[in-house]
């Protein structure tokens, strides 16, 4: 994967490390940002252990955030993402209180702000329902997850995260021909400003699902 511009990489690594402190009294557009951007450093630049412990710092630093912006319907947004991603890396059954508490977060996103960041809290929402598991051990459901993905794509139809999930949701569903031609949209989805280095690590992921789907 290329990295980022020497520059940027330079400033995320050094707001992951101590950014929460820094930005104590910043305004909530510069705290996502912040988040934004620490999130694509530790899941884009860290592999194994170290990618989970920097999620970890990640996942803490948005609670702080949300904690000190509690009206902020994006920082909650990024919050459930950081969990979300977190649980992910961590795995396992320790994994579940993190998903559980995203999900909450979320519904009440869409429940009191549903076009936030023009809709990602269902994106979010929807790429949990398939992949957490199921009853008894979880709250997961294909059913669900197919209903919160395409309003995802409803709300934002060029985008490159609900492309790239719903493709993902229907790779599980075992629709490759689907899954494929929402793959190949979302890899033309247009840039996003100030989201270069999580641009550059999604279209990586996406590149690398379209090659086991045979192309």
């Amino acid at each position: 994967m290329k990295t980022a511009p020497t520059l940027l990489k330079a400033l995320v690594l050094s707001t992951l490390l101590g950014s929460g402190l820094a930005l104590a009294d910043a305004p909530a557009d510069t705290a996502l940002h912040t988040l934004q951007q620490d999130w694509a450093v530790a899941n884009y630049q860290h592999q194994g252990k170290d990618r989970e412990s920097a999620l970890a710092k990640v996942s803490d630093e948005a609670r702080q955030f949300a904690g000190q912006y509690p009206d902020s319907a994006e920082i909650k947004v990024w919050e459930a993402i950081s969990l979300s991603t977190y649980a992910g890396a961590k795995g396992g059954l320790g994994a579940l209180g993190l998903v559980k508490d995203a999900k909450a977060i979320l519904e009440d996103v869409i429940a009191h702000d549903p076009d936030t960041l023009d809709g990602s809290a269902f994106t979010t929402l929807g790429s949990l329902y398939y992949q957490v598991p199921g009853w008894p051990i979880g709250f997961g459901n294909s059913k669900k997850a197919a209903v919160y993905l395409q309003e995802a794509l409803k709300r934002n139809p060029s985008g490159i995260d609900p492309n790239y999930f719903y493709a993902d949701y229907m790779l599980d569903q075992g629709k490759k021909e689907e899954a494929r031609r929402y793959f190949e949209k979302a890899l033309k989805a247009p840039d996003r400003p100030g989201r270069e280095l999580a641009d550059q690590g999604r279209r990586q992921e996406i590149a690398n699902k379209l090659k086991k789907l045979g192309q």
